[in-house]
């Protein structure tokens, strides 16, 4: 199994080098990932997938630790 890290990394890179992967990631995450890299995502998680511009920064806020959520889904898993 692939490390999030790898995963996210060879995403990225496949995305840069082939323009219809990049498009179909941007349209369709969930499908683009299992196409091209028999990655299968649950149908209870949800996928979105942003191009950030050269003067664009996106910064991900995880749950709070006190919240409902994260407690509920604190289980150890492999990649997403």
């Amino acid at each position: 199994m692939l490390s999030e890290a790898v995963l996210r990394n060879q995403v990225i890179q496949k995305a840069w080098e082939d323009p219809s992967f990049k498009q179909r990631l941007l349209a369709d995450p969930k499908a683009a990932l299992q196409e091209a890299l028999g990655v299968i995502i649950p149908d209870s998680v949800t996928l979105k997938a942003v191009e950030e511009g050269s003067n664009e920064f996106y910064l991900v806020i995880p749950p709070s630790p006190s919240s409902d959520v994260l407690k509920a889904t604190a289980a150890p898993r492999g990649s997403w």
